[in-house]
């Protein structure tokens, strides 16, 4: 009896990601009108829309793994101080909306940008140029993470055979690291590259003339409401994200095979350290930036022309609906961390903690699915399929897209965690007569905390910060606070943009302050008692 009450739980789970994930794709190919397709394809602007695309993502993605990987082996490999903070420093761009990091610019480098008027440089920003830098500072931390992790895992031991050799610095990065790092970097350079070409909010600002497939559906669906072109296009968009699903399958080597047996052991090296240091000062410069630009906007009279102190814009956004919509975000981005992590966790432990039958693979396949859906995709396929529900343009419409987009990463959290205990340990649990929700709540929850507290935090940063999945869902009585950020920037005012970044990265910065602060305490209990 107990063996069908899980069955039927796991026939229910996947029912739920087919009605969530699967469903909504199948209804955008349904909206699809083949004399649109034949239109779009065949018109002039298409080609170049399409070159445009593939050519400054594939740019900004080089820049951006190129620049991830330097870091990464900056904290790795030399003996700099400070590495957590720079750590910290280097992921902050991730705590605010993409079309910040192109607001930023403007601020800074635009006609009438800070450093323009202050140092006299004159850029051409809107295009090419703007693209590319806003998507680095966008992207580069999501590689730097991936990267970073790799680097902590690698064997002395090659290394010392190496030295024992004659092998010398660059061979040894040429033979050793790169292989070693090979796998992580090909999945590196497929996640940015998606990451990128999905993005409409950083092209949006920046863009200039320059049309990128992203832009145009974000045009023909919110500003022309084109169901069937951006259907067209939204299935465009779909196609390098799974080629990149895919081809991160065919890397899978099958599990963690760790196999360190020393810690990478630095050497002392002055003129290394010094040139580390100097590397990751200048990103930190670079990403700090932006974000000054913002504070320093956000109190002043009116920029360029009346530089003095003034908190006026702090209540006129206010008077703009900016602590209601504060309080939709908030909303929305807690009520998907605790559902999220609820219904994920609980997938997670079917697929991880069950013998591998039809049910568990199903629901590992769709739950994977998700990772190669692009935001601005699913929110158009949610648009299509749930228009006619009773949920349809309320904040539970919202709760739902956010937890299938960013379902994927937090699920390989959990069943990576999970797959960590012993395979026999269900044997034991039925021989004793515990039950699998008494190991559950008793065993598995316990033991993988710190990782229920990452989902958590994951969710909601994140939710927080997107605006590609809820933009054609939205509306004024629940639209979150990142989606201001366009909306002001269309009618300029920047000085509003401005606060609502800070906001938006305050917040941020409580949760992780809040989740650093949790972590410690589950590593020394006797500090949470205290």
């Amino acid at each position: 009896m107990k063996k069908r009450k899980w069955t039927a739980v796991r026939v229910l789970i996947i029912v739920f990601l087919l009605i969530s994930v699967i469903f909504p794709l199948v209804g955008v190919m349904t909206h699809i009108s083949l004399e649109d397709a034949k239109k779009i394809v065949s018109s002039e602007s298409f080609g170049s829309v399409v070159l445009h695309s593939l050519a400054v993502t594939g740019i900004a993605t080089v820049i951006s793994v190129a620049l991830a990987f330097v870091l990464a082996w900056c904290l790795n490999r030399t003996g700099i101080k400070g590495k957590g903070i720079f750590a910290v420093l280097f992921t902050v761009p991730m705590l605010i909306p993409s079309v910040s990091h192109g607001t930023g610019l403007v601020l800074l480098l635009g006609d009438n940008g800070l450093l323009t008027n202050m140092l006299g440089i004159r850029v051409n920003l809107y295009g090419y140029l703007g693209m590319v830098a806003g998507w680095v500072l966008y992207s580069f931390p999501v590689a730097f993470l991936m990267l970073m992790d790799s680097f902590q895992y690698e064997d002395y031991t090659a290394y010392e055979a190496a030295q024992v050799l004659g092998l010398g610095k660059w061979e040894q990065f040429r033979t050793i690291t790169v292989p070693n790092l090979k796998k992580t970097l090909i999945s590196t350079v497929f996640a940015t590259f998606t990451l990128i070409f999905t993005d409409y909010g950083v092209p949006l600002v920046v863009g200039g003339k320059v049309m990128t497939l992203s832009l145009y559906m974000y045009r023909e669906v919110v500003g022309l409401l084109d169901f069937s072109k951006g259907a067209i296009i939204g299935i465009l968009l779909l196609i390098p994200a799974v080629a990149a699903f895919l081809m991160d399958l065919r890397n899978d080597d099958g599990g963690n095979v760790s196999t360190v047996t020393r810690q990478y052991v630095i050497g002392k090296n002055r003129k290394r350290d010094a040139a580390a240091y100097a590397v990751c000062a200048a990103v930190v410069v670079a990403v700090c930036l932006p974000i000054g630009a913002f504070a320093f906007l956000s109190v002043v009279k009116q920029y360029p022309i009346d530089l003095s102190f003034s908190l006026d814009h702090i209540g006129e956004a206010f008077l703009l609906g900016v602590g209601r919509y504060l309080e939709n975000s908030l909303a929305m981005a807690l009520a998907t961390s605790f559902l999220g992590v609820a219904v994920i966790y609980f997938t997670a432990y079917l697929t991880a903690r069950s013998r591998k039958t039809f049910t568990t693979m199903t629901l590992h396949l769709i739950s994977m699915i998700s990772l190669a859906i692009p935001g601005i995709v699913l929110g158009l396929s949610y648009v299509l399929f749930f228009k006619s529900t009773f949920f349809y343009g309320t904040i539970l419409m919202l709760i739902l897209v956010n937890t299938i987009h960013f379902f994927a990463s937090p699920y390989l959290m959990a069943y990576n965690s999970l797959c960590k205990f012993n395979e026999n340990l269900e044997d034991v649990s039925e021989t004793l007569g515990i039950g699998k929700l008494r190991m559950l709540l008793d065993v598995y929850l316990p033991c993988t905390r710190k990782t229920v507290v990452e989902m958590f935090s994951y969710i909601f940063v994140n939710c927080m910060v997107t605006i590609s999945a809820v933009s054609f869902l939205a509306n004024f009585r629940d639209m979150p606070l990142a989606l201001l950020i366009p909306r002001f920037d269309s009618q300029s005012l920047v000085e509003a943009t401005a606060l609502i970044a800070l906001v938006i990265l305050a917040v941020n910065g409580i949760m992780k302050l809040a989740v650093f602060v949790l972590e410690r305490r589950m590593e020394d209990p006797e500090k949470g008692k205290s």
